[in-house]
Order: structure tokens, then C-alpha cells, then sequence
């Protein structure tokens, strides 16, 4: 651990902070946003509550990445708890942290199976899928295709992989299900009882807000031979930066990931050049700079560059699952 994340822990001791209050007021708003967002601004002008309602559950989502990080409190169960409503619908907490947590392995980032956030695919499965379906993942390679295919792409290989998990007998994926299916009950006692959004819309709110997470995850990782250097720097000062939680400093993340959202952007000033150097200068100034480059072109190819050649361990039309990563 370097001097910086050591600085960090030292001043939550120092300071006596049980809990990292940015984080939780931040959770609060979070809610209030979206509780607005599905009576107020519903009824006041639909479109509006839909595109409140986005924002409010993807910033859920990225505060959801904290909590499976260890903030704000010290106690998992506590920080959990804060989170267990099912704003998102698609993607149970419990797969998104344990499918996070495994992503975390740098050695296997862009790896197309042993890195459940992947979007490279196995260049032997490539070759033998159906022209249709390679069209849809180039497609997907875009920033607009990311955005508007991507969430369904994601949320389809996750359950029916987790589906096939659980018919083998995978007791973890079956519970993190049915406390999501718990999660999700209260939203919908929600907006039956109480919200004056329409379901069909609150489901098209999902979805956005799903698309506006891709736009972070779009090139977070890049296929390279040194695993230090395959993970972006995109110096966004601005309300994307926020949305994310500051997580569009990925590599700082991934070499600190117990340092909290609000203290990334110091700690990636105080040692700009190393984190770079590490990085192989992967970097990008803004997020307007990556929608300039890439929102109709792709940035990589759908096979893994560097993958090995073999024959494939899928079927004709099988390719490794990409996961919405949150």
C-alpha cells in the first residue's frame, strides 16, 4: 500500500469518522431524487421523472460500487442494508459485488472468461458465430451501440448464466436472487401503491440509466500485454465525474480500491506522473473527448487481440458473458 492510501486510513483513525458522511448524505439524495423523481416530477411532466428517475439509479449504482468497496461504514451487513432496495432492477447487488470483487483480479482484466467485466470475445468463439450476432456485438462496440444495446446484451448473458448457475446447484447465485427479488417487491409496492410513475416507464428508466453507465465502462479497460497498463485515466471534472463517483480515475481505483470516491481526485493529483507511467499514458481528458472519438466508432475489435488461437469451449453460438458491470 502506497504512502497516499496509507494517508487516507491514518486520517479516518485521526479524525474518529465511523462513517464517511459524503457517502451516506449522498445515499440520502440519492433516494430523495428518486422519490421525487416517481411522484413529483411524474406527475408534473413524465419525461421528466423518467430522465430523474436515470439519474437518480444509475448514481444508485455507482454508490452500490462503494458499498461492495467498504463504505461508508465499517460493517458489511449495515452497508448492504442501506442499498437492499432494488432500485436497479436487472442486476441483483449480491452478483454485482461478487462478479466486481472477481474483476478486481488485475492479472485477467480484458481476459474473456476469467474476467466477468469483459467485453472481448474469445476469437475462436468469433469465428464461428452467426453473422447476425456479429454484427449485433460490433454494433455494441460503438459508444451509441454500447449505450443503446448494451444494457439488453449485459442483462440477458447475466440471467442466463445465472439460470444455468442455479440449476447446477450454485446456492450463492440462488440467494443472491431471492434477496433481489425481495429488493425488488419493495419497488414495486412502490410504484403501485404510491408512485404516480406508469410501470412501462419506470422500466424505461432502468434501462437509461443502465446506458448512462456504459458511457463509464464504455473503455475502462483496454487489451494490453502488461496487465498495469490496461486501465484508463479520463481527467472528467464534470457531472459525469460525479455520476461515477469519481470512478472514471480507474487505474487510482484499482490500485487503491478501498479509498473512498470523494478522496480519488487528490489522490490522483498528488501522483499524476506514477499513475500514469504505470498506465502506459492509457488516457483521456474528458468524457466529451471519448464522445467525440467513439460515439459511432469502435475503439477495439469484439475478439481479444492478444487472445492465443485454440478451439473454442463454447457452442456455434456461444461467446463468454458479458456482465452490466454497475
Amino acid at each position: 500500500m502506497d504512502r497516499v492510501n496509507r494517508f487516507a486510513e491514518v486520517r479516518v483513525r485521526r479524525d474518529g469518522l465511523v462513517v464517511e458522511w459524503p457517502t451516506l448524505l449522498l445515499l440520502l439524495a440519492t433516494y430523495v431524487l428518486w422519490i421525487v423523481a416517481t411522484t413529483y416530477a411524474a406527475s408534473l411532466w413524465l419525461p421528466l421523472g423518467v430522465g430523474l428517475a436515470a439519474v437518480a439509479m444509475a448514481q444508485f449504482s455507482s454508490l452500490q460500487h462503494e458499498v461492495l468497496h467498504g463504505h461508508p461504514f465499517r460493517s458489511r451487513a449495515l452497508n448492504e442494508a442501506l442499498v437492499f432496495p432494488a432500485l436497479n432492477l436487472g442486476v441483483p447487488y449480491g452478483r454485482f459485488r461478487d462478479l466486481h470483487l472477481a474483476h478486481h483480479h488485475d492479472p485477467a482484466l480484458t481476459d474473456p472468461y476469467d474476467d466477468p467485466e469483459s467485453n472481448y470475445q474469445d476469437p475462436a468463439v468469433w469465428a464461428r458465430m452467426s453473422r447476425p450476432l456479429r454484427a449485433l456485438y460490433r454494433i455494441n462496440n460503438t459508444l451509441l451501440g454500447r449505450m443503446l444495446v448494451g444494457p439488453a446484451l449485459g442483462l440477458w448473458h447475466l440471467a442466463v448464466g445465472d439460470l444455468a448457475a442455479v440449476r447446477r446447484g450454485d446456492r450463492s447465485v440462488a440467494r443472491s436472487w431471492g434477496l433481489h427479488a425481495l429488493g425488488a417487491a419493495m419497488i414495486a409496492v412502490w410504484l403501485v401503491a404510491v408512485a404516480t410513475m406508469p410501470v412501462w416507464s419506470y422500466l424505461l428508466a432502468t434501462y437509461v440509466a443502465y446506458s448512462l453507465l456504459k458511457i463509464r465502462t464504455f473503455l475502462e479497460h483496454r487489451a494490453h500485454e502488461a496487465a498495469r497498463a490496461r486501465t484508463v485515466i479520463i481527467e472528467d471534472r464534470g457531472p459525469l465525474a460525479l455520476l461515477f463517483l469519481n470512478n472514471n480515475l480507474h487505474v487510482v481505483h484499482h490500485m487503491h480500491p478501498t479509498v473512498p470516491w470523494y478522496r480519488l481526485p487528490a489522490t490522483y493529483r498528488a501522483n499524476r506522473e506514477h499513475y500514469l507511467r504505470r498506465n502506459e499514458g492509457y488516457l483521456y481528458r474528458s468524457y466529451a473527448e471519448v464522445f467525440a472519438r467513439y460515439l459511432l466508432r469502435a475503439k477495439d475489435p469484439v475478439p481479444h487481440p492478444l487472445w492465443p488461437p485454440g478451439p473454442p469451449v463454447a457452442g456455434p453460438d456461444s461467446a463468454p458473458a458479458p456482465v452490466p458491470a454497475q
